[in-house]
C-alpha cells in the first residue's frame, strides 16, 4: 500500500511539473534564449579578442621581418667592412629576432584556426538563434490565438447554457398563442352560430317576422318597384 501511494504521489508530482512546463514553455524559451543570445556575444567578443590578437601579431611579424632585413644589411656591410665582431653581434641580434618572428608566425596560425572556428560557431549560433526567433513568434502567435478562442469559449458558455432555455420558452410561448388563437376562433364561431342575429334570421326564414337580411329576390323586387309605369 505505502509503495502504491508513493508511486502515486510520484506520478502527481511528474503531471503537476509537465503541466507547469506547459504553462511557463515560453517563459522558459524567453529565458533560454536570452542566455544564448548572451553566449554568442560572448562568442563574438572571443572573436573579436583572437582578430585583434592575430591583427597585432601580424603587425610584430612584420616589424620584426623589417629589422631582420635591415640587420642582414648591416652584418654583411660590416663583414665587407673586416668587422666580423660586430657582423657576429648583428648574427646574434638576427638569431634573437628569427625566433621572435617564427613565435608570431605560429602564434598568427593558431590565431587563424581560433578564428575560423570561432566564426563557424557564431554564424551557426546566430541562424539557430534565428530559427528559434521565428519559431518562438509562431508559438506566441498559436498561443495568442489559443488564449483568445478559450476567452470566447468562456465567455459564451453562460449564455451557451441558457439558449436551450431560451428556445424552450419561445416554443412553450408559440404554442400559447396557438392555443389562444384557437380558442378565439371557436368562441368567434360560437357567438356567430347563437348570437340575436342569428335566432331573429332563423325565425324570418321560418315567416315570422322580416327578413334580417336582403336577398337578391328582394333587392330586385325593389329596383323594379322603382321603375316608372310603361305607356
Amino acid at each position: 500500500m505505502f509503495k502504491t501511494v508513493l508511486t502515486l504521489f510520484r506520478g502527481t508530482v511528474a503531471v503537476a511539473e509537465e503541466e507547469l512546463q506547459d504553462r511557463t514553455a515560453l517563459v522558459i524559451l524567453d529565458q533560454q534564449m536570452r542566455d544564448a543570445a548572451a553566449a554568442v556575444d560572448r562568442s563574438k567578443r572571443t572573436l573579436a579578442l583572437a582578430i585583434a590578437g592575430d591583427q597585432q601579431e601580424g603587425r610584430r611579424l612584420d616589424a620584426t621581418n623589417a629589422r631582420i632585413a635591415d640587420l642582414e644589411v648591416r652584418a654583411s656591410a660590416a663583414l665587407e667592412g673586416g668587422r666580423e665582431d660586430l657582423a657576429r653581434e648583428a648574427a646574434q641580434a638576427i638569431a634573437n629576432l628569427e625566433a621572435e618572428r617564427d613565435a608570431a608566425m605560429t602564434a598568427r596560425t593558431l590565431f587563424a584556426t581560433e578564428i575560423t572556428r570561432l566564426k563557424r560557431h557564431v554564424g551557426n549560433a546566430e541562424a539557430r538563434i534565428a530559427e528559434l526567433d521565428r519559431g518562438r513568434r509562431l508559438a506566441r502567435a498559436s498561443e495568442a490565438v489559443r488564449s483568445l478562442r478559450r476567452s470566447g469559449i468562456e465567455a459564451a458558455r453562460p449564455y451557451e447554457s441558457t439558449l436551450p432555455e431560451a428556445e424552450a420558452t419561445l416554443k412553450r410561448l408559440r404554442e400559447r398563442q396557438i392555443e389562444i388563437q384557437a380558442a378565439d376562433d371557436a368562441l368567434f364561431e360560437i357567438d356567430t352560430a347563437s348570437g340575436p342575429l342569428v335566432v331573429a334570421e332563423r325565425l324570418a326564414e321560418q315567416g315570422f317576422g322580416p327578413r334580417m337580411k336582403s336577398t337578391a329576390d328582394d333587392v330586385l323586387a325593389r329596383l323594379k318597384a322603382k321603375r316608372p309605369p310603361q305607356a
